[in-house]
């Protein structure tokens, strides 16, 4: 058994994102498209026989509030196992950018741990754990990009084309629960069927299917996601992905990507990135 393991975390694009409901306990109903992408944390972890969970590297907040550490102490509980971890955490996904870097991260962490102590729970089982950490989480234990409903955890496989992606963080970070809580925003989207969006997601970069709910209230709020948005659209189709910041534009070229983000305001950070087909720990 090994007792040491380093391994990515990718980020994910919202190719679209509706809201359709909101629920009596206050969550959410949506439909969207998760896009993985090569951009990626990365995790370094170190099993220890004292139990203790320990966080090491980049950390933005308390090692409590850390979705690693909880998804972590989230596996524990779930199966009684005594052994703990050290976790190094290098971020390469900016935190509150709506590419999922904290969810990311809690899944590599699940299916290291899974591993480095010797357990042997399927994905399934792996995904019941990591619900309650975060909607996000279960799409990142699934394997490949995925057309999801509910509050995000019912997931069905699609097949995406290849494509680049030219993607801005304007270095603002967005509250997901302050965006759904805005008396703004539309709830009640008309659901969509999974075979639209398959037709229309062939169209890809030429198109974008949809449209992303959560954008025109946080385009109100933070003036930098419009303005990183009207820079991309000189170039196609750009959509904001998840509640925010980050804005994307796909693309048929990395060329074609970097061109698109060649002269962002010196204050954004920017990114080519290839989608990809599947998670890059799909095979454990």
């Amino acid at each position: 058994m090994e007792s040491a393991l380093g391994l990515p975390a990718p980020a994910k694009l919202n190719l679209f994102l509706h809201v359709t409901g909101r629920r009596a306990d206050g969550y959410h109903t949506l439909q969207t498209a998760f896009q993985l992408i090569d951009l990626a944390d990365w995790l370094d972890f170190e099993r220890r026989g004292d139990g203790q969970i320990v966080r090491e590297g980049d950390l933005r907040w308390d090692a409590g509030e850390d979705l690693a550490v909880r998804a972590a102490l989230a596996l524990q509980q779930a199966t009684g196992c005594r052994l703990g971890a050290s976790i190094r955490v290098t971020k390469n996904i900016p935190a509150g950018s709506g590419m999922g870097g904290g969810s990311s991260d809690a899944a590599t962490t699940l299916i290291a741990l899974n591993r480095l102590w010797g357990l042997g729970l399927a994905r399934p089982d792996l995904a019941s754990i990591a619900l309650p950490l975060g909607a996000d989480v279960p799409f990142f234990l699934h394997g490949t990009n995925a057309f999801a409903e509910g509050v995000g955890e019912k997931l069905h496989a699609v097949i995406t084309p290849p494509a680049w992606y030219a993607v801005i963080w304007p270095q603002v970070h967005v509250s997901t629960r302050e965006i759904f809580a805005d008396p703004g925003l539309t709830r009640n989207t008309k659901p969509t069927k999974i075979a639209d969006f398959s037709v229309a997601v062939g169209l890809l970069p030429q198109t974008l299917f949809g449209a992303n709910d959560l954008e025109p209230v946080a385009r109100r709020r933070f003036p930098e996601i419009e303005q990183a948005l009207a820079h991309l659209q000189r170039h196609g189709p750009a959509r904001m992905t998840g509640s925010g910041s980050a804005v994307f534009a796909p693309m048929a070229s990395s060329d074609e990507a970097r061109n698109a983000v060649a002269e962002c305001m010196p204050q954004w950070q920017r990114w080519a990135v290839r989608g990809l087909s599947e998670h890059p720990l799909a095979a454990w």
